[in-house]
């Protein structure tokens, strides 16, 4: 047959997963932004507005994006790994970036309006979400895209990498749902307990925020999902590993 041809196909399941996830994803950014724009006033970034592009930049970059990325050696399982390794560094960044911009929103606005900083519990969160996810980024760099660290490193540190790319991925959706309580009573607490379209609005918000953190979550956590090494990577792990271990049968150094 002219099977071995073709790549594998994805895992059964796997790419439903992925579209519901991205089905999801998108949803949460229009949500976001129509709680915004309906019952906000919108999102500008010179005037009393500026305070919307927050929950904006934290949703886009800190869940969603964060998200994607995470998803990346799921999604990519046939393509060359430096590639698929860059791409899901790029995301992590392109997150970060976003993120900060939102951060940088909430502090000028709290300025403009005499508001003090970091004193609730959504911004002790969100920010040891941001300066960890921060951390964890310039680990991932350093110990997987720049050449140097050694293959025992690599192999010790990945399994800390994955497992706080998880934990911190929970956490930033942590920190919106107590960011959209905190909006909720800020704004609207006289009429909150009355139903209010608005409230029913950004409680959906934070349900589809948790819908969307159990898709990716389970896309990770699924063994049978993982990205199967191609040939060439074992090849040159071993190679790799030959050659930083000093380990070649040879006795070479």
């Amino acid at each position: 047959s002219m099977d071995g041809a073709q790549p594998p196909a994805s895992p059964t399941g796997l790419s439903a997963y992925v579209v519901v996830s991205q089905l999801l994803g998108l949803t949460l950014l229009v949500t976001t932004g129509a709680w915004l724009g309906r019952y906000r006033g919108g999102v500008a970034w010179h005037s009393l507005l500026q305070f919307n592009v927050h929950p904006l930049c934290m949703v886009l970059g800190m869940v969603f994006l964060q998200g994607d990325a995470l998803l990346v050696y799921r999604v990519f399982r046939h393509e060359a790994k430096r590639s698929t390794k860059a791409l899901h560094a790029l995301l992590h960044g392109l997150a970060l970036v976003i993120a900060l911009v939102g951060i940088v929103a909430v502090f000028e606005s709290h300025r403009t309006k005499g508001i003090p900083d970091m004193y609730s519990l959504h911004s002790w969160c969100g920010m040891a979400a941001f300066v960890l996810y921060l951390l964890q980024w310039l680990l991932g760099c350093g110990f997987f895209l720049l050449p140097g660290a050694s293959f025992s490193l690599r192999s010790r540190y990945k399994p800390q990498h994955v497992f706080f790319g998880i934990a911190l991925f929970a956490l930033s959706i942590a920190a919106c749902l107590l960011g959209i309580t905190e909006m909720l009573l800020f704004n609207i607490r006289d009429s909150y307990s009355h139903f209010v379209p608005e409230g029913v609005l950004a409680n959906t918000l934070g349900v589809l925020l948790v819908a969307f953190g159990l898709v990716v979550g389970y896309v990770l956590t699924r063994d049978d999902w993982k990205r199967p090494p191609l040939a060439e990577e074992l090849a040159l792990s071993m190679d790799f590993k030959t050659l930083t271990e000093g380990e070649s049968p040879g006795g070479g150094t």
